[in-house]
């Protein structure tokens, strides 16, 4: 299971913040390539690539915090239902629900919900689905 911290940034290697460097020169368009940006901060794409999937800043300024998780869920009447009573048990909000049609009595399913209010951690709101009946493959797959 993922686990995820919020860690002060001076006991981390400097590579970290640079691939976060990188990364924003990439996505605000100020370089084209990643091959630039590794330049303009100072690492290797090797670097870049080990850890540009895995740090990331807090959003700033904003209200509201998002999770996206994927569940595989049984089809049976009432599944659907119970995990998001427990997202709402735990105080999540609910932005967006896609479920894909159920094939050998199995459904994928991803929902994206606000935690800003969250009761709890993502951590132990992930336990709890783990635990629902009908529900198997619970992963986060991003947190906003």
């Amino acid at each position: 299971m993922d686990k995820y911290y919020i860690v002060d940034s001076t006991i981390l290697p400097d590579v970290v913040e640079k691939v976060i460097k990188a990364r924003t020169l990439i996505e605000n368009g100020q370089v084209r390539q990643v091959s630039e940006a590794v330049k303009e901060v100072g690492i290797s794409r090797g670097t870049y690539y080990k850890y540009k999937d895995y740090v990331f800043l807090p959003d700033t300024g904003l209200t509201q915090r998002k999770a996206v998780i994927s569940l595989m869920l049984h089809h049976d009447r009432g599944i659907l239902s119970e995990v998001l009573n427990t997202l709402s048990g735990a105080n999540a909000s609910i932005i967006t629900i896609n479920q894909n049609i159920p094939i050998h009595d199995w459904a994928s399913v991803v929902i994206s919900f606000d935690i800003s209010n969250l009761t709890g951690t993502v951590d132990s709101l992930l336990t709890s689905l783990k635990k629902s009946r009908g529900v198997t493959d619970v992963s986060l797959i991003s947190v906003e």
